[in-house]
């Protein structure tokens, strides 16, 4: 008698299907005291309202960020 084996979350006589795993690497600047930080935008509470800001919309002025998810929350 022939012995059957099934494999988790195959079923038997089933093609098998090769993925393959697309690998991303992340690359991570830092930004170091008197060089020139990179231009973004994000929300921010600014001037009594909540509002899209960029980074360029301050310069030649001194800016201090905060990022603290849930420092800022009404919750």
């Amino acid at each position: 008698m022939e012995e059957m084996v099934f494999e988790c979350g195959k079923s038997a006589g089933a093609k098998t299907i090769e993925e393959k795993q697309e690998i991303k690497e992340a690359i991570m600047a830092t930004v170091k005291v008197g060089a020139k930080a990179p231009d973004f935008q994000a929300p921010a509470f600014y001037k009594g309202n909540f509002q899209q800001v960029k980074l360029s919309d301050f310069l030649g002025k001194w800016v201090v960020l905060c990022f603290y998810p849930g420092d800022f929350t009404f919750v």
